[in-house]
């Protein structure tokens, strides 16, 4: 499975969505689910997937699907 899928999968985990959810457009606090809480659920979940750590800088980066992606293929370069 590709990075974008696994990162997909991961979302609709972790902030409990429904399996047809558009996260490709999400964007921090774009959803009720997203809030602070959610965040550190999504941050937790994507370590724990991919097997990185991510430092202070890049969580508070993390505003978005897109932004999660980028990161994540950075990271796994």
């Amino acid at each position: 499975m590709e990075i974008g899928q696994r990162l997909r999968a991961v979302f609709v985990s972790a902030l409990d969505l429904d399996e047809d959810a558009d996260v490709e457009k999400l964007e921090y606090r774009g959803i009720e689910a997203w809030d602070s809480v959610g965040h550190i659920t999504l941050v937790a979940a994507i370590e724990d997937e991919f097997e990185v750590q991510l430092d202070t800088d890049q969580v508070l980066d993390l505003s978005s699907y897109k932004a999660a992606l980028d990161l994540v293929t950075q990271l796994l370069a």
